[in-house]
């Protein structure tokens, strides 16, 4: 069984992959808007408490994501999408 902080693991690796095709500051940023966006300060907070011991098995891009200030860097989520409550803004094709 996995444990909470593999799963956070795991979660961001996905994030990390999806985001692999794009250059790599981009992707840092990417993944550090998503992380920020959509996840608990709880969950960022386990992650990031878990980088040493997660090793290896934790995306490169992920780590840079959590360690690194990524405020000046361009990111590819939509504004829309890196805010809930625009809702019917392109932030969802239910939107």
């Amino acid at each position: 069984m996995l444990s909470v902080n593999d799963k956070l693991v795991r979660m961001a690796n996905q994030i990390a992959s999806f985001f692999r095709s794009y250059p790599e500051e981009e992707a840092v940023a990417g993944i550090s808007k998503h992380i920020v966006a959509f996840w608990t300060p709880k969950m960022r907070r386990n992650l990031t408490d878990y980088i040493d011991e997660a090793g290896d098995r934790l995306d490169n891009l992920v780590v840079r994501a959590l360690t690194e200030d990524t405020s000046g860097l361009e990111s590819p989520v939509r504004e829309a999408t890196r805010d809930p409550h625009l809702l019917g803004a392109g932030a969802s094709d239910a939107g």
